[in-house]
């Protein structure tokens, strides 16, 4: 073989691989972008349900697609197309309406010209008490942040959706709200963390429509202390097995 065609063997094997990174990027892209996006929990606003260090997948074509469902938020154009209206009690990703560079995730409990209230810790909606028991406590700071027996509520909104949430302390500043009403095209999401999470009652507000990145899937990774997921020596002590392949309820 002469040098030359040893030369153009070598520039051949390289076209192919980089033809091959090419094409592997942008199937990653085309799949981050139209069907799923892995997302980590990074704090405890939703507990019990989701808890830092959970992964999970978002499913991205269950409210259609806006701008923001491209990475870094491009504004190729406005409203939403293929579009369909969360369900109340949807867990969902959302970028943050004053600041859409952050993403949030919360629970929707309020869907287009609903009236939300807080009063003592009840939730209402539209003038009617949510359905709401104590099942008991956790005492387990893992999933509480608490180092003490935290009271545990189940709430079932009207249409049947039912979820834990924490109470971690009475007479809170988020136990008693004003009546808010929901505008045409926006929602009102809530963290099951009650008491400490910055959710459409403070800074948050009405989330539109637009903002939605899509819906809470299954957790496929779960490390509890801070772990990063490429911490592979600490998996044994702090992977939480029991929470792997759980679907988001």
């Amino acid at each position: 073989m002469s040098v030359a065609d040893k030369t153009r063997k070598k520039t051949g094997g390289l076209g192919e691989t980089v033809s091959v990174i090419l094409q592997a990027l942008l199937l990653a892209l085309v799949i981050r972008t139209f069907l799923f996006q892995p997302f980590s929990i990074p704090s405890g606003s939703m507990r019990p349900t989701l808890l830092e260090g959970d992964y999970l997948f978002v499913t991205k074509w269950a409210y259609g697609y806006s701008h923001h469902s491209f990475p870094f938020s491009p504004p190729l154009f406005s409203g939403r197309i293929w579009g369909s209206e969360p369900e109340r009690g949807d867990v969902v990703v959302f970028k943050f309406p004053p600041d859409p560079s952050l993403d949030y995730i919360k629970r929707v409990i309020g869907l287009p010209g609903d009236r939300i209230q807080m009063r003592d810790g009840q939730l209402y909606i539209n003038g009617e008490p949510v359905k709401r028991e104590k099942v008991g406590q956790i005492d387990n700071p893992d999933i509480t942040e608490m180092n003490r027996p935290v009271d545990v509520y189940r709430e079932t909104l009207p249409n049947g959706v039912s979820y834990d949430t924490l109470d971690l302390s009475p007479n809170s500043i988020g136990d008693n709200t004003r009546e808010f009403v929901v505008p045409e095209c926006h929602y009102f999401m809530m963290g099951d963390n009650r008491d400490n999470s910055t959710d459409s009652r403070f800074s948050v507000g009405f989330v539109p429509a637009e903002n939605l990145v899509g819906r809470a899937n299954i957790i496929f990774f779960s490390i509890a202390g801070g772990a990063s997921p490429l911490e592979v020596w600490r998996w044994p002590g702090e992977v939480r097995l029991g929470r792997i392949f759980n679907w988001v309820e």
